[in-house]
């Protein structure tokens, strides 16, 4: 399935926030890229460019394609709550996701690869489908194999000094996790306006 493989840089300099992890390139360079980026950045934007642009971050975030995301938009508007808030949980609780969340992978990308390639198992079961929703009560788990290890430590060394989520548990010498519940807006530390995004799509 495609996926943004381009510059990363690029990519949260045009949106002014670090949407794949910390980034230099925003401290040294705070506006869009381009020739003429300085200027571009001081333009007043419509209301329909700035939910766009809600929308790509989340989909860059999170490394989504447009079906996938209108089928998240799809399933929360069908359900009773604050459909914004359901998209983020929706998300927020995608196994890729929960694997970055709890240091396995150091990055959202790093993190699919560890799924997509067989190293992470679910309730006992190996799971390679970055899109499975988590439940309260999963566990969580490296696999056994020595490179599933090695891979996992060495992400958990460089995500130490990252603050694990409230709805997360970790049992760091196990390279396991628990989903102790669903993600609360609360727990979500969005960059997104996703109601933005709700109110681009209800149009």
């Amino acid at each position: 399935m495609a996926r943004y493989t381009g510059p990363k840089e690029r990519i949260s300099r045009r949106f002014g926030v670090a949407l794949f992890g910390p980034s230099k390139a925003l401290e040294r360079r705070n506006y869009p890229p381009g020739q003429h980026g300085a200027r571009a950045g001081r333009r007043k934007k419509s209301d329909y460019s700035v939910a766009l642009g809600e929308k790509q971050k989340l989909k860059f975030m999170y490394g989504l394609l447009e079906k996938q995301f209108r089928a998240y938009y799809e399933k929360a508007a069908a359900q009773r709550g604050v459909t914004g808030d359901l998209i983020l949980q929706q998300l927020e609780s995608r196994l890729d996701n929960v694997v970055f969340r709890l240091g396995f992978g150091n990055s959202r990308q790093a993190a699919r690869q560890m799924v997509n390639h067989g190293h992470i198992f679910v309730n006992g079961h190996r799971v390679d489908v970055p899109s499975y929703q988590v439940r309260p009560g999963d566990v969580v788990k490296v696999a056994e194999k020595p490179s599933s290890q090695q891979l996992g430590m060495r992400s958990l060394d460089l995500t130490q000094s990252i603050p694990l989520k409230d709805w997360l548990t970790i049992e760091r010498d196990k390279l396991e996790g628990t989903v102790a519940r669903l993600p609360e807006t609360a727990d979500i530390d969005s960059i997104v306006d996703v109601q933005r995004v709700v109110e681009l799509y209800s149009r």
